[in-house]
């Protein structure tokens, strides 16, 4: 059976089947409420972690710039001007195209991480990376399950101070991450697998509820 997919019955759906979030269900909302904005004003979500945070943050962009829970379309304008530019393989380059919500996952740019961790201070790379891209009405989620990452942290402190906004996604006690960001989503709980574990539902239902904000038009099953 179909069923019409919204940012509300999302939220719903991902506090019934994961109760003990009740406690961050504020942040988890506020967080949406800021990736919303950003995207609105044509911003871009950057994401950074270290280990299986750094394959969170890969995750993430993943189910931001292609179709996630519905299909997505690409602007109808484009359908007329692939057209005119490239004939029926304009048509084709069309259809094959998905809706994107922009995101970058910091991690995931190896010749710059490499390269920046090589000549200068590796725990500066994230915040080099936030400098160089980051913009006013861009957005920078930090996850760390401990809080305490310091290469997130100096990302928070570059992204503060550039006026991007800031949502940290840590463990119970939200470490030093807490200090510097907007938004602080701490799950209950105090071991990183868990901690991760409580992570995944929440960034899919951030992102789930982010595509149902600007493609709802279709239904999925």
């Amino acid at each position: 059976m179909k069923q019409m997919l919204t940012d509300i019955k999302i939220f719903e759906e991902l506090l019934k089947r994961y109760p003990e979030l009740q406690v961050c269900a504020d942040e988890i909302w506020s967080a949406y409420e800021a990736l919303v904005d950003t995207h609105k004003k044509n911003g871009t979500l950057l994401v950074a972690g270290n280990g299986g945070s750094a394959a969170d943050s890969d995750h993430i962009v993943g189910e931001l710039m292609k179709s996630f829970r519905i299909q997505r379309s690409i602007a109808p304008k484009y359908r007329s001007v692939f057209k005119e530019l490239f004939g029926e393989d304009g048509a084709k380059l069309y259809e094959g195209l998905e809706g994107a919500i922009p995101a970058i996952s910091l991690p995931s740019i190896s010749g710059l991480f490499t390269a920046y961790s090589n000549d200068r201070d590796p725990k500066m790379v994230f915040a080099q990376m936030v400098y160089g891209y980051g913009r006013e009405n861009d957005a920078f989620l930090g996850i760390s399950t401990s809080g305490n990452s310091l290469n997130i942290i100096l990302a928070f402190m570059v992204a503060k101070a550039k006026k991007l906004k800031t949502i940290a996604l840590t463990g119970r006690t939200g470490g030093r991450c807490s200090e510097y960001a907007d938004i602080v989503i701490r799950v209950p709980s105090d071991e990183t697998f868990s901690i991760q574990e409580l992570h995944l539902p929440i960034y899919h239902a951030l992102c789930a509820m982010e595509e149902a904000y600007f493609f709802q038009a279709k239904c999925v099953e």
